[in-house]
């Protein structure tokens, strides 16, 4: 019987391409240092196969983090009887994903005066709250 893959596998998978495409590195290269090829690093990142606790070691180190970086909030699939399933919010690692997201966290990023910063979250809420209301008109 084959094993399936499953949120958690996507959740780790998805912050391993968060990392590696925000400090630069591309496929090629992880796969190159893990001793891989770039289309089993693609398989590990959109969560196809799963990421053994050695290898998982193995990226924390190229990609310069913890191993906390890629489990912090993720939660079992199967919620403890009596407990209702809790999902960590998945909208940091899909705006990640994106090209846009990633241009735009790293230039928030640069900006050091606070008034800006605060200014331009206010702007973007302003027009997300202005997208929403014209979608549902």
């Amino acid at each position: 019987m084959k094993k399936s893959t499953g949120s958690i596998d996507k959740e780790v998978g998805s912050r391993v391409r968060m990392r590696r495409v925000s400090i630069g590195m591309s496929q090629e290269k992880l796969g190159d240092m893990l001793g891989l090829t770039f289309q089993q690093v693609q398989k590990y990142e959109k969560g196809m196969n799963r990421i053994s606790v050695a290898r998982l070691i193995e990226i924390t180190k190229i990609l310069g983090v913890d191993v906390h970086f890629f489990l912090d909030g993720v939660t079992s699939t199967k919620p403890a009887p009596g407990f209702a399933e809790e999902s960590p919010p998945t909208y940091v690692a899909d705006m990640m994903a994106t090209p846009e997201g990633l241009q735009l966290v790293r230039h928030f990023a640069g900006i050091k005066n606070p008034k800006v910063r605060k200014s331009i979250v206010q702007l973007v809420a302003s027009v997300a709250t202005e997208d929403d209301t014209e979608r549902s008109s």
